[in-house]
């Protein structure tokens, strides 16, 4: 309660422009006290207009008041500072790692918000205006920064509301229609939504990769637990202990890896959740690309058994093995050989052998989303910003920016792609199944299990399959290979230039005829080739 009291005597002793005890207290004619220091220093700044208003209710004053001081209220702050009434705590007060509010005089308390649209910061006092104020409602407001003068252009001193891809920088609207005038230019909300989507890709990427990994952590600690705990002889101690210091060592290495990728997927959603948007752009090119990952599938848990049962089920097969082995190692081998050289034409080595099974890929115009425009006889896809004027069809992709091949693909089948490596273009199969109509998983390439795609940027390459990305290590290249072996189940991408390098290559089972497709982002284009 007494607490309380106190709490009321300081505002109500307190300057509202310093938010200090009054100092040489004076009332303005509508009431409201102020330091007789903090009121000159206010309506100094006003004196151009010619006019001058209390700070609080506005109130306006022509000419400047003559403002003497109030004796009874000085009064009764020097009572109140015997009684144990104190200025407000330090920790009010912006230290050199707090973010000052840019409105208060003399010692600067803490910023409370930052406004984009005034490009200042507030205490939670001096805040109230935007509170209640309704023009200032609209105003943006966002955690203290320091950084809001990035915000302006240099050249215009206009704040920085757009964004130009070309040039990858952020722009005020002046730039935009002189400068940049024929760069692709889009808001720089819009920008902070593609960049929030990418980071929302790079973290499934980061919190796959830490399930795998503490996956193997878990094994290597079965293996290790399984290890210490068998009862073996005493001639393989020393090979034990080697067993479980590798484990160990191994063990350590992946958990170390857990911590750098949670802490890189903390870095990712700190970044993904800044309200500035022009802070996201310029800090977004600044993030490290992703390592390969150290999941290996080849980690096994290599259970030791009890080996006086085992060697005694050995001497007892140990003579049957020698005789079947002996009897059939020449057919083994002469099989072994037959299956290696059908497996090495199993699929084609040279150009010549992939041009064999080319396949002349078109687009179907009722599968095109409307933002895609169709050309060079339906072969090219452009992705604009303005909407083609496409006929109603259900077979057509609504939200998604898709299309589908015409052709259905069985068989071995080749084709390659050209695609503009500065944008962002998936190189996709999928069923004729998949859905078309939304925004779910279920009607985009690569989130589920109808369809497959290598996801080409200028960055590198990443494979999804059912929502599950795997990255990809190859030099970026302008045109990709695409060969489907769908009776065999095999699906492979290649970096197709000079030479042709194999970037991804997936063994499954096709229930159904496949059709190629491509998915791209404003800008991108794609073109499926003519091999000759």
């Amino acid at each position: 309660m007494e607490q309380q009291e106190n709490q009321l005597d300081r505002e109500r002793f307190c300057c509202s422009i310093c938010l200090d005890l009054l100092k040489d207290p004076v009332t303005t004619g509508c009431g409201h006290s102020y330091c007789l220091s903090c009121i000159n220093t206010y309506w100094d700044k006003e004196e151009e207009r010619g006019s001058y208003n209390c700070p609080q209710c506005r109130q306006t004053f022509t000419p400047r008041p003559v403002l003497e001081k109030n004796t009874m209220l000085a009064d009764l702050v020097e009572e109140r500072k015997k009684t144990g009434l104190a200025a407000p705590a330090d920790h009010c007060y912006a230290g050199p790692e707090d973010v000052a509010c840019d409105v208060c005089p003399g010692r600067k308390r803490k910023s409370l918000k930052s406004c984009l649209n005034c490009l200042a910061s507030y205490c939670e006092k001096h805040l109230q205006h935007h509170l209640q104020s309704a023009a200032l409602k609209k105003h943006k407001l966002v955690e203290p920064s320091e950084k809001l003068q990035e915000n302006i252009c240099s050249r215009h001193d206009e704040v920085m509301k757009m964004f130009c891809r070309t040039d990858q920088q952020c722009i005020c609207y002046i730039c935009s229609v002189e400068d940049h005038k024929d760069h692709d230019t889009v808001s720089a909300a819009a920008e902070r939504t593609e960049r929030q989507r990418e980071l929302g890709l790079r973290r499934q990427t980061i919190q796959q990769r830490v399930q795998d990994t503490e996956k193997d952590v878990k094994l290597l600690q079965q293996e290790e637990e399984a290890k210490r705990s068998s009862d073996v002889e005493q001639q393989i101690r020393s090979q034990q202990e080697t067993e479980v210091s590798r484990v160990r060592e191994l063990q350590e290495r992946q958990e170390q890896a857990i911590t750098e990728l949670k802490r890189k997927d903390h870095e990712l959603k700190q970044l993904s959740d800044t309200e500035d948007h022009n802070q996201l752009l310029h800090n977004y090119p600044s993030l490290s690309p992703l390592s390969e990952s150290s999941h290996s599938s080849s980690i096994r848990i290599r259970l030791l058994r009890d080996f006086e049962d085992v060697t005694a089920a050995v001497s007892q097969v140990r003579g049957r093995l020698q005789d079947i082995l002996s009897g059939t190692e020449t057919q083994i081998l002469q099989i072994a050989s037959q299956v290696d050289v059908l497996l090495r034409q199993h699929e084609p080595e040279t150009r010549a052998d992939f041009l064999q099974y080319s396949q002349e890929i078109t687009m179907d115009p009722n599968t095109v989303h409307r933002g895609l425009l169709l050309s060079e006889g339906n072969r090219k896809v452009t992705c604009l910003r303005v909407d083609q004027s496409y006929s109603y069809n259900t077979n057509r992709f609504t939200y998604w920016h898709q299309v589908l091949s015409r052709e259905s693909l069985t068989g071995r089948c080749y084709w390659e792609v050209e695609v503009e490596v500065v944008e962002k273009v998936c190189v996709a199969v999928t069923y004729k199944n998949i859905s078309r109509a939304g925004e779910s998983d279920e009607c985009a390439f690569g989130y589920n299990d109808k369809s497959w795609f290598l996801y080409c940027n200028v960055d590198g390459y990443e494979f999804c399959y059912n929502n599950i990305w795997t990255p990809v290590s190859g030099l970026v290249s302008s045109r990709v290979g695409v060969y489907l072996d769908h009776r065999a189940g095999v699906l492979s991408f290649y970096t197709v230039s000079d030479t042709r390098t194999l970037l991804h290559r997936v063994q499954t089972t096709f229930t159904q005829p496949l059709y190629a497709g491509v998915r791209l982002f404003y800008g991108a284009e794609a073109e499926f080739c003519k091999l000759k």
